[in-house]
């Protein structure tokens, strides 16, 4: 049976937050903030976070549920304080890439996520989980006065 050869696919995400883009780019970098959001959900933050914010550093968030570990892992590609931040994700033997940039706007700033290299069956849920992801920084970041995530 002659099967067609599925290529990688990506994923476009944009979101607006009233904080400074500043507080919304370290909040991938700092090992405090990102365990509270990135990977995490509202019931469950990382149990383990481990982050070297440097070009070539490395990151590790660990999540325990029902006594499992699921870990997630990559490297930093670019860091360019506070507007762009890029970096690999693993995903069991598959390498993605996750761009993200953040604009300035009059009232707060934009995040656009680009994940690219996705395996397309995995297409769906990883556009799911950075949908999620996103909203759980937003909460976070609306933890502090003023600072609330825009309507779309």
């Amino acid at each position: 049976m002659n099967q067609a050869k599925q290529h990688p696919t990506a994923i476009r995400l944009t979101r607006r937050f009233r904080a400074p883009r500043r507080r919304v780019f370290d909040a991938w970098l700092d090992p405090g903030l990102a365990g509270r959001w990135l990977f995490a959900t509202a019931t469950r933050p990382m149990a383990h976070v481990e982050i070297d914010a440097r070009v070539g550093g490395r990151f590790r968030l660990a999540e325990q549920r029902n006594g499992a570990s699921t870990e997630h892992f990559g490297q930093y590609v670019e860091i360019v304080p506070p507007r762009r931040l890029v970096f690999t994700l693993r995903e069991q033997r598959h390498a993605t890439r996750v761009t993200v940039e953040i604009n300035p706007r009059r009232r707060g700033c934009e995040l656009r996520l680009h994940h690219e290299n996705l395996p397309p069956e995995r297409t769906q849920d990883a556009e799911a989980r950075w949908s999620g992801m996103l909203y759980g920084l937003g909460v976070m970041l609306a933890s502090r006065p003023g600072q609330t995530q825009d309507p779309e």
